[in-house]
């Protein structure tokens, strides 16, 4: 570098002498402010060194592809990847700090923040939507050709089965976490009540298992059914155990499902943070919607540190192409998306009915406060700043009405009470 031959500094050195003496406004007073900030600011993560948490599911797939491509290393995160053994666990890692951000269904940010389902209160954001669709619900083989995807037609041996005292038994992952929303939602439009947040009143008894170990659990006659995420409804079928008896996108389509999650501590001290993350994230995802890409997907999740389950398992439901197990089968155009359709938006609605949802089912007492644990939690404007930066345009905000496969439709301009009141099937609390 060249030298000041009159003082001995380098020019670079002159620089910062002269900063100190005169200050930076003095100094820089005479130029626009925007290119004072992009020449000086640091735009570098807080945090460099990220944890990131994953379940065993397919949907864990834009995290595992950000890491192993070194996108997240693109946007300075130093990403760790660590395998939780359930649902519980990776919440209570994400809540004491052992992992920066994760893997989570949904309901469960919303949950820690309001202090349901038995957790300490622990603020929780959703910044990022991971997916949509790709989820199933299972039953055993053999309700085979007495049941396909109409719930019900469950609903005799499920009588039958409450009658004589044994009451047949579904599993779900985590009590107000999506997979449990879409069995109750599924067993309720057949007439079949799920029971409230406690059990009470219910036709059936409604357990939680670990997704990888939903299979083996079905294997030794523990349960009649589950709703869990892929590979493992796609596995049973493979272990002949049990079939599919309806997808989550044909309950809900384009349905949120995972999202990737940071307390709200972490994230108001850490924004550089959080963003390079959800930059990386964007990336992968874009990666993962190319369907020439999902084979490389697949080969690369079935790794024993991710989902520990064979590639050509994991592939077919990937690509659409759904064996039901039953003699059902057929190429289903909404399959899981990690990117189109405006998938990552995390919308003000799905705070909305999900909500709805822990209230119709009795895991608040009383109206929750709707807009005010939304606003908080389903964090559109951490999600926007950060695709601004990288120059993505996306499908913004909203809030137009969603269908369900039992004819109801969720508006979430209308009266989200009435909504919650309006299920034949229902547990309110005052």
């Amino acid at each position: 570098m060249k030298m000041l031959p009159e003082a001995g500094l380098t020019r670079r050195e002159m620089i910062r002498k002269t900063t100190k003496a005169l200050g930076a406004s003095a100094l820089f007073s005479g130029l626009p402010a925007g290119w004072v900030g992009s020449a000086f600011a640091d735009d570098s993560p807080e945090v460099k060194d990220v944890n990131l948490g994953i379940i065993a599911l397919t949907d864990c797939s834009s995290i595992v592809i950000a890491h192993e491509k070194g996108l997240f290393k693109k946007y300075g995160i130093n990403s760790k990847v660590s395998k939780g053994a359930s649902w519980a666990a990776i919440r209570d890692s994400l809540s004491n700090g052992d992992l920066h951000g994760t893997h989570m269904l949904l309901g469960m940010p919303i949950a820690s923040t309001m202090g349901l389902g038995g957790a300490p209160k622990k603020p929780m954001i959703v910044p990022w939507l991971l997916n949509r669709n790709g989820q199933a619900i299972t039953l055993k083989k053999e309700l085979k050709g007495k049941v396909a995807a109409d719930p019900k037609a469950l609903k005799p041996f499920v009588d039958e089965a409450k009658a004589a005292g044994k009451p047949m038994t579904f599993a779900m992952t985590f009590p107000p976490g999506t997979h449990a929303m879409w069995i109750r939602y599924y067993l309720a439009a057949g007439g079949i009540h799920p029971g409230d947040a406690s059990g009470a009143g219910a036709d059936i008894s409604l357990i939680t298992i670990p997704p990888p170990q939903m299979v083996a659990n079905m294997k030794v006659g523990q349960m009649d059914g589950f709703c869990v995420g892929e590979p493992w409804n796609a596995r049973s079928i493979v272990d002949d155990i049990g079939f599919t008896s309806i997808t989550t996108q044909a309950i809900w389509k384009d349905h949120p499902e995972k999202v990737c999650a940071f307390t709200q501590e972490f994230a108001e001290k850490n924004p550089k943070t959080v963003k390079a993350v959800l930059k990386g994230l964007h990336e992968a995802s874009v990666w993962l919607d190319k369907m020439e890409n999902r084979e490389e997907q697949a080969s690369i999740v079935s790794a024993a540190t991710y989902i520990n389950c064979p590639p050509e398992i994991i592939l077919p439901r990937l690509q659409g192409k759904y064996d039901m197990g039953d003699g059902r089968r057929f190429r289903d155009p909404n399959y899981m998306t990690f990117s189109d359709r405006n998938c990552n938006y995390p919308q003000a609605k799905y705070g909305l009915w999900w909500l709805t949802q822990l209230r119709r089912w009795g895991f608040t007492a009383g109206a929750p406060e709707y807009a005010a644990v939304t606003k908080q939690v389903m964090r559109g404007d951490i999600y926007e700043e950060a695709m601004k930066e990288i120059g993505y345009t996306h499908g913004g905000a909203d809030d137009k009405p969603e269908s369900f496969f039992d004819g109801s439709v969720f508006d979430p301009k209308a009266d989200l009470e009435a909504y919650a009141a309006s299920f034949a099937i229902k547990s309110l609390k005052a």
